[in-house]
């Protein structure tokens, strides 16, 4: 049995949470990723979910360090937690490196502390289709859909292969209908919806590739890149 490191303490946690911590029977949305870097489609998902799955607050987990990508294009975290609390910019909205103080490096141990430091808050994990159609390869996948509710937000062009996809498979007969996702939480798991927004295009990868070819041509002229 692997030896987990002992929970940190309320303070600890709050410290990570701008000294706020979440009242008991709180609904909270966590959205995890590399935020390398944030961007409007990580905040039009938030507000979404805030509206649509009547959730109280939603936290983006800022990762350490993603097990699916690679490290070599990867910005320090204090850099991505500096951008992504800028970005995020909303009363309800909290951008936090806290699976840093969990010591935890995969999803599935970050939601099993989380569930044990709150136990009377209910989580629900967010996603993009995009991360839908590869969850199969997460660790713990099949645990984290039946611990946690998990709300899928469709983006271009995954969905289709999102849906079609091993994850939505094993889990068909728990999806629950779109216009029930305000119960999402509350009607036990596994249960999880897709929810259909207004697609946004945005990517943090298309985003580095853009101020890489910025800094190409800038370099070129001479210019001194920052």
């Amino acid at each position: 049995m692997v030896k987990r490191p002992p929970l940190p303490t309320l303070r600890a946690i709050a410290a990570r949470l701008d000294g706020h911590l979440p009242p008991a029977g709180a609904r909270i949305g966590l959205l995890g990723g590399s935020f390398n870097p944030a961007h409007d489609a990580h905040r039009q998902i938030s507000e979404v979910a805030l509206k649509r799955l009547a959730l109280d607050e939603v936290w983006w987990l800022v990762s350490p360090q993603n097990p699916l990508k690679s490290s070599a294009s990867m910005a320090p975290l204090e850099a991505r937690l500096t951008t992504a609390a800028a970005h995020a910019h909303h009363p309800r909205i909290r951008a936090t490196d806290i699976e840093t103080l969990l010591a935890t490096r995969f999803t599935a141990d970050t939601l099993t502390a989380l569930k044990a430091r709150f136990p009377r808050v209910t989580f629900v994990w967010l996603m993009g289709a995009d991360n839908l159609r590869q969850f199969h390869r997460w660790q713990s996948w099949q645990k984290i859909f039946h611990d946690t509710a998990v709300a899928v937000f469709d983006r271009p062009p995954y969905a289709l292969g999102a849906l079609a996809g091993k994850t939505a498979r094993k889990f068909k007969n728990s999806r629950i209908r779109e216009r029930s996702a305000r119960r999402l939480g509350s009607v036990g798991v596994p249960s999880w919806v897709f929810l259909h927004i207004r697609r946004n295009p945005l990517s943090a990868t298309a985003i580095r590739r853009k101020y890489r070819k910025v800094g190409a041509h800038e370099s070129q002229d001479g210019s001194v890149i920052g």
